[in-house]
């Protein structure tokens, strides 16, 4: 009757006003009267119209109904924001028992002053059940998700990396975390979390497997991948049968780089064992961190002795194997307590009846040795370099060639120190701080002498001095430290991109530029030129930053230009966003909730991690993909 009373429809004159205003009578003839109404165009018009209608006809003629749903509806909407609050704040839902939880406490509490709500909740119905619960947590992720890749997809070019990392929570469960990388609208480089996986077995093929159907599940195709960024672990980075060959044979473009920041690490390691010196010194830290950690005694008298000496106090910390810049702190917050820290071990050596106290007299004993403050010095000198290069390596804007750049001035820092003049300086001040502090000088420690098999008749050299010997050792540390950033940051798959980069600063293009689609050979050399002639850079990001502030007419005439900077940009340094987010598993999956099933996990760990896009996301629109589920859902609740 609406359709044709605002004449909707050029049939409208045709109508048959018996069913719309006139009234039916005749019903001895209504059977064939309603048959004949039914199969009238008018009529099939009218049908196609009234879905359009915001409410129903039922609704419309039943206001009873339609309070109903509007008072269901609003409960609704409290429930979800209840899940999205606490699974935003990686807050547990569910308690001991079903009536305990945050999520029914929150429910009650807002139920205080809302009378509909509180008599929604007296009802008996399975929306507040755990299943609706992982129904809402699965719909807020998966429009997150979904979202991410509806940006990469309308990217003006198609590139995106993969970056996954791997570890094991509280059931013993591996998870694989998967981030896709890719520079959005404005030249930003964007990592982010798309969920975290059960891997039943952790082969190069099954990793793969997951990496591929997550792929396919965001609908995003092979052709645009043009990085990939794992750990070292064999499975990941393996040349032979593990996922680095198994991508690299499905998409040649796809180049590998292994995360910079753990090659780092790695260096470090290497560099520490190479020096007895310093990676005793640095054993004894740890030792240290763990004895002020595990007795609360040793802490309490350390925190007694310091505030009263000094004012304040710095906590002492184990080193930690997955923080890979700690080392330096650790080492500066003994160097600056040194005399509090020996007064304190001695105190708790003297406790007897302590546990530990046999712990904290053979620490007290490598302490007053001039050698551990000479290992520590040492160490600080070489640390403070590589983890600077560490943190350099940690940003979303650092290119190949500039992660390149920087191992390389890392490399000429340690050339550069690699001096008599620089051991002497901080020999000496090892010199004075044993001194001033009364501890045992730097001695030469004893070497034992290696059996005539392995070194002949002839007599092992053997060095004169303590200052000798020490020497030999800090320049075997630098010599390891160079060495090891030689051996592995000169990987091949680099080479294209610092080719593509190198190429971009200066104009002139090789062959390696035909081997990526979106890059043209004929048009790229034209529009650097072009660029080139109108601007100054020196590196890749300065064109990105020129690019940025172009009006849209003038940077529509560099589109080969801006393709090529997305491909350095889109390819990532470090897996570091996969590491970030096992910080929000380890929130999420606590003793208390290892129960937690896989599917609950992954979306409530998007949620968690992608909290300002949550915060996007109206409850009335998440209410609506949820009621939009079932027909009896829309029965219940109507629409919005």
């Amino acid at each position: 009757m609406t359709a044709f009373a605002k004449q909707k429809s050029t049939l409208a004159k045709c109508a048959e006003q018996t069913f719309i205003s006139a009234g039916f009578r005749n019903w001895k003839k209504s059977r064939e009267a309603f048959s004949r109404h039914q199969n009238c165009k008018a009529h099939a018009i009218a049908l196609n119209t009234q879905p359009h209608i915001p409410h129903s006809i039922r609704i419309q003629l039943c206001s009873p109904l339609a309070r109903a749903q509007e008072a269901a509806r609003l409960a609704l909407l409290q429930i979800v924001g209840a899940v999205r609050y606490l699974s935003k704040q990686g807050l547990a839902l569910r308690g001991h028992s079903k009536k305990d939880g945050n999520f029914q406490s929150y429910l009650r509490d807002k139920a205080e002053d809302d009378p509909n709500l509180a008599s929604w909740l007296e009802r008996e119905h399975s929306y507040t059940s755990p299943e609706s619960q992982n129904e809402i947590l699965s719909i807020m992720g998966n429009i997150i998700i979904g979202g991410i890749a509806a940006e990469i997809s309308a990217l003006p070019v198609l590139q995106y990396s993969l970056i996954m990392d791997g570890t094991q929570y509280v059931s013993g469960t591996e998870q694989i975390s998967i981030c896709l990388r890719y520079v959005d609208q404005e030249l930003e480089p964007r990592e982010e979390f798309v969920g975290l996986y059960e891997a039943s077995s952790t082969t190069g093929e099954h990793l793969w497997r997951i990496a591929s159907d997550v792929l396919l599940r965001l609908n995003l195709p092979l052709s645009g991948l043009r990085g990939q960024t794992y750990d070292g672990a064999a499975n990941l980075s393996g040349n032979l049968s593990r996922m680095r060959a198994l991508v690299r044979s499905e998409q040649p473009l796809a180049s590998f780089v292994h995360c910079g920041p753990q090659f780092v690490n790695l260096v470090i390691q290497a560099t520490c064992s190479s020096t007895p010196v310093v990676s005793d010194a640095l054993q004894w830290i740890h030792d240290l961190g763990c004895l002020f950690g595990q007795s609360g005694k040793f802490k309490t008298i350390f925190k007694q002795i310091a505030i009263s000496e000094n004012g304040s106090l710095t906590t002492i910390k184990p080193l930690c194997a997955t923080r890979w810049t700690v080392r330096t702190p650790a080492i500066k917050s003994v160097l600056t307590q040194y005399e509090v820290i020996l007064v304190a071990l001695e105190e708790m050596a003297s406790a007897k009846e302590e546990v530990l106290a046999p712990r904290a007299s053979c620490l007290l004993d490598q302490l007053q040795k001039g050698n551990a403050v000479l290992g520590l010095l040492l160490g600080q000198d070489i640390l403070l370099k590589l983890e600077g290069l560490n943190k350099s390596l940690h940003g979303r804007a650092v290119t190949i060639g500039a992660m390149l750049q920087a191992v390389d001035c890392t490399k000429k820092a340690f050339v550069a120190q690699r001096t008599s003049e620089t051991f002497m300086r901080l020999y000496w001040r090892a010199v004075e701080f044993t001194t001033s502090l009364d501890l045992q000088p730097i001695n030469l420690p004893h070497v034992r002498k290696p059996s005539n098999r392995y070194d002949g008749p002839a007599n092992s050299p053997t060095s004169s001095s303590a200052e000798e010997y020490f020497r030999v050792q800090f320049f075997s540390a630098i010599d390891t430290a160079s060495m090891q950033l030689d051996e592995r940051f000169n990987q091949e798959s680099l080479g294209n991109l610092a080719m593509l980069e190198q190429q971009l600063l200066s104009g002139e293009i090789s062959e390696v530029v035909e081997l990526y689609p979106e890059l043209d050979a004929q048009l790229l050399p034209v529009q650097l030129a072009m660029l080139k002639a109108n601007n100054k850079f020196n590196t890749s990001q300065e064109v990105s930053n020129i690019l940025k502030t172009m009006v849209p007419e003038v940077r529509r005439l560099f589109p080969q230009v801006e393709a090529l900077v997305r491909l350095l940009l889109v390819v990532p340094v470090s897996s570091c966003k996969a590491e970030q987010s096992f910080s929000a598993l380890r929130r999420l999956k606590t003793l208390l909730r290892s129960t937690m099933s896989q599917s609950r996990l992954n979306s409530v760990s998007v949620c968690h991690v992608h909290r300002e896009k949550l915060e996007k996301i109206t409850r009335k629109e998440i209410a609506t993909a949820f009621i939009g589920t079932s027909e009896r859902r829309a029965h219940l609740f109507g629409t919005f």
